[in-house]
């Protein structure tokens, strides 16, 4: 009787302890989503929508902008590398994709979030409306916030794999700020004023260059994208070796890209383009960041280039975005 009654509460104790785990878990869901790890490549997207809505005009507007090309590259390449499926078929492995975007007609025009619903990191997005007039509508009121919505959120990831960032001794101390930059890169050059690192790639190099200048440097005769360009064709054609008779500079025929942003809360000057060594055929993308630092009265600038002739750029210049958006200010 008595190892009945010992065997009945141990048993009742193993159940009562698997209900409270149960509770906790089922709590931890609630609050912050699924526990599996989500999946995908970089800047690929889901697209959760019928048939024949793929088909037709909703297809039309979605692939017109979730797939336009990117800013500054020198050949077409789509801001995001879409997949469309139905949404009964969102289950399973693939319901686990990091960033989605669902489209639904026949009901109340919407537009709303999912975090971490299936998956984590996860991002969904909603957009609904009763015909596929107002989808399209919803769609276009909210592509901007959509666009940075699912762009934030692969930086996000992409700074993430940073586990061991190289530590730069004198950044901080000559430069007023730190980044986290892999380990992969190394110093090709660096002064009290300018550091060039650099990574290989299969067939080419990713670059990244850092320095301040004074505000002064920039001229009231020239619009601020001129200001820019002619700030990195100076610095970068002095501090960035070429060839004889090469000199490493803006690209004339292709007509950058500029736009107003925040970097770490602070306002900053973001411009895509294209560089070239002058006369020669060496050629690629750059990404480029003036901000302003108003506590200093200068112009903290971060660029990152890419040279990989013949392969495509897209993830690579956004690798080099991912870094230089790590900045944080001492």
């Amino acid at each position: 009787m008595k190892q009945f009654l010992g065997l009945l509460f141990y048993v009742t104790l193993l159940v009562s302890c698997k209900s409270e785990i149960s509770k906790e878990q089922k709590k931890a869901i609630s609050e912050n989503g699924a526990y599996a790890q989500s999946v995908g490549r970089l800047n690929h997207l889901t697209i959760l929508m019928d048939n024949y809505l793929w088909e037709g005009k909703v297809g039309d507007e979605v692939r017109k902008i979730m797939a336009s090309g990117v800013e500054g590259l020198p050949q077409d390449e789509p801001l995001f590398t879409i997949k469309q499926m139905p949404k009964s078929a969102f289950k399973g492995f693939v319901s686990k994709s990091r960033c989605y975007l669902s489209f639904t007609t026949g009901k109340e025009k919407a537009f709303t979030f999912s975090k971490n619903k299936y998956a984590r990191p996860q991002i969904g997005l909603h957009i609904s409306g009763y015909t596929e007039e107002e989808v399209i509508a919803n769609f276009l009121e909210h592509k901007t916030e959509i666009i940075d919505t699912f762009k934030e959120t692969e930086i996000i990831r992409r700074q993430s794999v940073i586990k061991t960032p190289r530590k730069l001794e004198n950044l901080e101390k000559n430069f007023g700020y730190n980044l986290r930059i892999p380990n992969t890169y190394r110093v090709a050059k660096e002064t009290d004023s300018f550091i060039w690192l650099r990574k290989n790639i299969p067939q080419g190099s990713l670059n990244l260059t850092l320095y301040n200048v004074s505000k002064a440097i920039f001229k009231d005769s020239l619009s601020i994208v001129q200001n820019v360009i002619a700030l990195r064709n100076k610095i970068g054609g002095d501090n960035i070796p070429v060839n004889e008779n090469g000199r490493f500079i803006t690209e004339e025929a292709f007509s950058p890209f500029f736009r107003n942003v925040q970097i770490s809360n602070k306002r900053a000057f973001e411009t895509r383009g294209t560089w070239e060594v002058k006369n020669q055929y060496m050629a690629g993308p750059f990404i480029n960041y003036v901000i302003d630092d108003t506590n200093n009265n200068q112009f903290i600038v971060l660029e990152g280039f890419v040279f990989a002739p013949t392969i495509m750029k897209r993830d690579y210049i956004f690798e080099l975005e991912s870094i230089i958006k790590t900045i944080r200010f001492k």
